[in-house]
């Protein structure tokens, strides 16, 4: 069995799919692990380290790839890369299918096996394969560093002798795994922190971390959470009055953070351009849904954009990506997680159980056909 492990072709991509701890681990279940080189580079690990945990260094990604049973990666492969693979290949990725139904059937036509690891159910076993939670943890935590460095500003409060500095006040809107990590980090720099979500279940959550929750709790708000544990698309009405609470909010805020995501539709837009003319001078937002179009008017994804006031919407994309070495080692945790569950430990060969129900939810492609039914291709 041939693992591959590619360099990313995106340059806004420094994370690697593999660290030296996980081709240990690969090794040890029999597989030969190939790594191209220069694939960890930016993420901090050079090739000597993967040659020390015993894999083998590739000048190009088409010698990695070369009759690679399995190829890990951190994006969904481009077309180019299509080509490298051998037919019935697996690959394991963060595939980003909604909206790319063309680049879905392209890697079908290729001939590959493809997986997306972000469509991994939210079950107890899969606790530990599921990187959109790894993912947003490092994302909420650097989007506090971000905007505080961003606001010039002390974050706690501080009692001097040439007089007292308030502590500044951070609002987190979202409070899925990235806001809760935000908040906590927020605390832990002296911030005095509320946050919002549409899901009563939040409520608690926030108040555990020692911030304030703040929302209208309607019959609707009681209601708005899936049987998955995901936001729902709350009503305009609900919408209006949420919006009307959040605005005279904002206008005391400092820094204000954004997680919110819908999964397969564009973000929601969370806060207006008049919230945003409403915030104090030198204020600063950081949008971490700016790459599904952003839940703040007037971000831009790969910006930081400086309104009047000095006020700033800070749009970093790939925000886990900004901490490249630590996102590496949790994202290459959780796909050796996965593919060892693909792995037969007696033969040491790659036996995929097609009726897993991890496989079920997150292959994409198989046999030259695009089946996972979200992703079907629509009837004329």
């Amino acid at each position: 069995m041939r693992i591959a492990v590619l360099s990313e072709t995106d340059p806004a991509e420094p994370r690697v799919s593999a660290v030296p701890e996980t081709v240990k681990k690969f090794k040890g279940l029999g597989a030969d692990v190939v790594v191209q080189s220069g694939a960890g580079d930016r993420a901090g690990v050079p090739d000597n380290e993967y040659e020390a945990a015993g894999a083998s260094i590739a000048g190009s990604a088409a010698d990695a790839a070369r009759d690679a049973d399995l190829v890990l990666k951190v994006r969904r492969p481009g077309a180019e890369e299509l080509g490298l693979f051998k037919r019935g290949a697996v690959v394991v990725a963060i595939m980003d299918p909604y909206g790319h139904e063309d680049a879905l059937k392209a890697m079908a036509e290729a001939g590959v096996d493809g997986f997306a690891m972000e469509l991994m159910p939210r079950i107890t076993r899969a606790q530990v394969m599921d990187v959109l939670s790894s993912q947003a943890n490092l994302a909420g935590y650097r989007a506090v560093v971000d905007g505080a460095a961003e606001y010039g500003r002390s974050m706690p409060m501080m009692m001097t002798a040439a007089g007292t500095v308030p502590a500044a006040r951070v609002f987190v809107m979202g409070v899925g795994v990235a806001g809760l990590q935000a908040i906590a980090t927020a605390r832990r720099m002296g911030a005095v922190v509320t946050a919002t979500d549409v899901r009563p279940a939040t409520k608690e959550q926030v108040e555990s971390l020692g911030a304030k929750f703040v929302a209208v709790e309607d019959d609707e708000f009681k209601q708005a959470e899936t049987a998955g544990g995901y936001a729902k698309e709350m009503s305009d009405a609900y919408k209006a009055k949420q919006a009307e609470l959040v605005a005279s909010h904002i206008a005391k805020q400092d820094i204000v953070i954004t997680t919110a995501l819908i999964p397969g539709r564009p973000a929601p837009k969370l806060v207006s351009e008049a919230m945003v003319a409403s915030m104090k001078p030198g204020s600063v937002l950081v949008d971490l849904a700016v790459e599904r179009g952003g839940n703040v008017e007037g971000a831009k994804a790969g910006e930081i954009v400086t309104l009047a006031k000095g006020v700033k919407i800070v749009g970093h994309v790939n925000v886990a990506g900004r901490l490249a070495a630590t996102a590496s080692s949790l994202y290459a945790r959780n796909l050796y997680n996965f593919v060892e569950t693909m792995i037969d430990k007696e033969t040491k060969a790659l036996a995929v159980k097609w009726d897993d129900e991890l496989v079920k939810a997150t292959n994409l492609t198989r046999d030259g056909q695009v089946v996972h039914a979200s992703f079907q291709p629509k009837a004329a």
